[in-house]
């Protein structure tokens, strides 16, 4: 069963579009003057099965976090339909939705409401958060007395605690120290183990291929490869990219 499915899926913004002064937007309908827009993916179609795990590598500008973005729910294509099957928990820019004047305790709770969560099963796992992210007594106190490392640790424990049927990774497993890191490839293998399907945005190649099954290579929003993950690693790092 396809736990998530690209079909013909096309994303484009707009160039600029966040830059002008009011004026200028206004100028922009009076003259009917067309916005330049810009492919982030075009006609991009693949598919995840249940327990699969999917690296997405590229270069800087390939599409890939517009990919992830499209997965959990963010933005919408503007052509084609992204299908998913199953409650997704997203490790994109953690601690972005962290509150800085709330404590920990609270910023746990308010980050498990925005994620889907009952207050009977955040109540459930709550100690598991805490004890797993290493923040201790720190819980009470305001976020904005944290550093960079433990804001981005706990947020990380809420994620990985709220037992996702899709995982989605970009680029976020530098967080803490190296106990707390392998920490968190442990309880990533964990998931894989139980059957949970992984996506994956990384530029380590190591990394990749210790987490991932498959792979799928972007390049300036275009498919250029899918296939084992050895394999296309392999085809990315001594090949350029086919002319589009």
């Amino acid at each position: 069963m396809s736990v998530v499915e690209f079909s013909n899926v096309s994303k484009t913004f707009c160039r600029h579009a966040g830059q002008m002064l009011l004026r200028n937007h206004l100028l922009q309908i009076v003259r009917r003057e067309r916005q330049e827009r810009f492919y982030a993916l075009e006609n991009v179609s693949f598919r995840v099965q249940r327990g699969e795990s999917l690296a997405v590598i590229g270069p800087n500008g390939a599409g890939k976090s517009t990919l992830l973005n499209l997965v959990a729910g963010l933005t919408k294509p503007n052509r084609g339909a992204v299908t998913v099957n199953g409650r997704v928990a997203a490790l994109l820019e953690l601690g972005a939705g962290f509150h800085p004047d709330l404590t920990g305790r609270e910023n746990v709770r308010l980050n498990a409401s925005l994620l889907g969560l009952s207050r009977r099963y955040t109540a459930e796992v709550y100690d598991h958060i805490v004890d797993f992210s290493g923040i201790g007594d720190f819980i009470e106190e305001p976020v904005r007395t944290y550093s960079t490392g433990m804001m981005m640790r706990l947020a990380f424990s809420v994620a990985v605690n709220m037992e996702p049927e899709v995982l989605l990774i970009d680029e976020v497993l530098a967080v803490g120290d190296a106990a707390f890191q392998s920490k968190c490839f442990d309880r990533i293998h964990k998931l894989r183990n139980s059957g949970k399907t992984l996506l994956c945005v990384s530029h380590a190649p190591t990394m990749v291929r210790e987490l991932c099954d498959r792979a799928i290579w972007l390049d300036h929003g275009h498919l250029i490869m899918t296939g084992g993950v050895s394999e296309v690693t392999d085809a990315y790092t001594v090949s350029p990219a086919p002319a589009i």
